[in-house]
């Protein structure tokens, strides 16, 4: 092999290695989106009703809708922490638990109490982790290797608590002294030197902060910079978020300039979405991990559209005066008004045409859509079919928790052969006693349910043979469970098999095979993130 195919095969490997950590950045927030939206849309709302002298803020009801709004952001450990475990094959409860740790009412109290701790003798740096990201994505990713060791060390009989115990002991001391420091002083040495820079030049400064806001927000180091920014406020305004706010106004540009470039309808309503809790609370997380992490092209048009606009405020000398999320219920927090919206302006535009006149979508996927090759806008999953036999429309389905769709969105199909084979490669995370039915955690985060006919659970497990057990790592297409469909039938049962994606709310779409027939590893459903 020549030097020129090393250095190609370096790359690729670079750049999968990028792929992979961005796709578990943005698949662990993946399912929270539409809570963070909503609840970004409650703080604005409330913006709008205090300014407007409608309501108190020293009243109860504020109170109220102020916790509803601000609750998942400051138990954002526990939610990332749980997506982000599921999203690596660790168990998801005990990656919350993680998080909660961090939380804990009794740790909480010695942080605010700033009393000084030991853990074993070793002197403990005690911080506020709340809204944090970094230190719980630093501390599930570890503990997910620690849980792929222990599966294979540690007897299945034992692993239910002996894993949790194990990992929970080593994971939360470890986050606390080193994970969570680290993250913290990542975050101080970035506001150092946005401080240093921002007395040296506006523009410089509004550049930096501008193309990189976005990039902070990411991996939650943003969060760092808001003691700053509030310490700044006390002062009579901070100029830092003056300048980072053209950030989020580039990012819905991204998003406007996608919804009027693609063509996939699904695509558009994910843009089209992410732009009204971005206008209206600031709240881009739609926008930066369902579309800029998913068409890495526009990281560089955000970083661009980012820099300029912060660039114009920064000469201008924009600064807010109250902490607000940057939207356009916000601009009255920032002076000068008139100059700040400018700024914005200006990242806003650049956002949309440069995401309209360039494209958003790598070189690859392009030629193979010029080639007429269907090219999926946002990632996918396909599920194989489980089983062989005609395809049958749930809503057709006798049982009523299937035909409503209330378990899961999919598909059944009435077997012609009594084998059931794994449609994905993952994880059997249950399997019904029974052995009429059973889940498998596919890879890529999907919970796929194949359940065995209707009301086949009164079988009591007769007619049916399962050849894995929960916690079986599987292959597709390896043989999950054999029944007898005429020994079935003749006790009056109908076998039909529904195939459910039973997280569907984590998905923007579950598209379901048009075909009227099927076999075993055909495609039957297609999960869109």
């Amino acid at each position: 092999m020549d030097n020129q195919q090393l250095a190609k095969n370096k790359e690729k490997e670079k750049d999968s290695a990028l792929n992979r950590v961005l796709g578990k950045i943005s698949g662990s927030f993946a399912p929270i989106l539409g809570v963070l939206a909503g609840s970004g849309l409650i703080t604005a709302l409330l913006a709008v009703l205090t300014k407007a002298g409608w309501m108190s803020p020293k009243g109860g009801t504020y109170a109220i809708f102020s916790a509803t709004g601000h609750a998942v952001f400051y138990f954002l450990p526990i939610f990332l922490g749980t997506t982000l475990a599921k999203k690596l094959g660790a168990n998801p409860f005990v990656g919350g638990t993680i998080g909660a740790a961090l939380l804990e009412p009794h740790f909480a109290d010695l942080v605010k109490a700033g009393t000084k701790v030991d853990f074993i003798g070793i002197p403990v740096l005690l911080m506020n982790y709340s809204s944090t990201v970094f230190p719980i994505f630093i501390a599930v990713s570890i503990y997910a290797l620690l849980e792929h060791f222990l599966k294979k060390v540690i007897h299945k009989d034992f692993q239910m608590f002996v894993n949790p115990f194990i990992s929970l002991m080593i994971i939360v001391p470890l986050t606390i002294l080193i994970f969570g420091p680290f993250g913290t002083y990542v975050g101080d040495m970035i506001a150092a030197l946005i401080k240093f820079l921002s007395t040296k030049s506006g523009i410089l400064t509004g550049a930096l902060l501008g193309a990189g806001w976005t990039f902070l927000t990411i991996f939650g180091l943003h969060w760092t910079i808001i003691p700053i920014v509030i310490f700044n406020l006390s002062h009579g305004g901070d100029p830092i978020m003056g300048m980072a706010a053209t950030a989020p106004f580039a990012q819905i540009g991204i998003a406007i300039g996608v919804f009027l470039k693609s063509k996939d309808k699904n695509l558009k309503t994910l843009s089209a979405s992410a732009v009204l809790p971005g206008l209206l609370a600031g709240t881009t997380e739609l926008v930066i991990y369902g579309i800029i992490l998913q068409f890495k092209r526009t990281m560089v048009y955000v970083a661009i559209a980012g820099a300029i606009g912060g660039a114009i405020n920064g000469v201008l000398g924009a600064k807010m005066t109250a902490f607000a999320f940057p939207s356009i219920l916000t601009i009255p927090t920032f002076t000068p008004m008139g100059l700040f919206i400018i700024g914005i302006g200006v990242a806003l535009l650049l956002g949309i045409i440069l995401t309209y006149v360039f494209g958003f979508e790598d070189k690859k996927a392009a030629s193979r859509l010029k080639a007429g090759v269907s090219v999926p806008s946002l990632k996918t999953e396909l599920i194989a079919s489980p089983v062989s036999g005609k395809v049958v429309s749930l809503k057709k389905f006798p049982g009523p928790l299937f035909s409503t769709e209330i378990i899961g969105k999919g598909i059944a199909v009435e077997p012609v052969e009594g084998k059931i084979y794994a449609p994905v490669d993952g994880t059997v995370f249950t399997l019904f006693p029974t052995k009429h039915a059973i889940g498998i955690l596919s890879e890529g985060g999907a919970e796929v349910l194949i359940f065995i006919g209707v009301d086949t659970i009164k079988l009591h497990g007769q007619f049916f043979t399962a050849h894995v057990q929960q916690g079986d790592q599987v292959k597709q297409g390896d043989l999950l469970i054999e029944f007898d469909i005429e020994k079935i039938k003749a006790e009056g049962y109908d076998t039909t098999t529904p195939v459910v994606i039973t997280n569907q709310n984590q998905y923007i779409d579950v598209e379901k095979t048009k075909k009227d027939s099927v076999h075993v590893n055909d495609r039957l459903i297609r999960v869109v993130v």
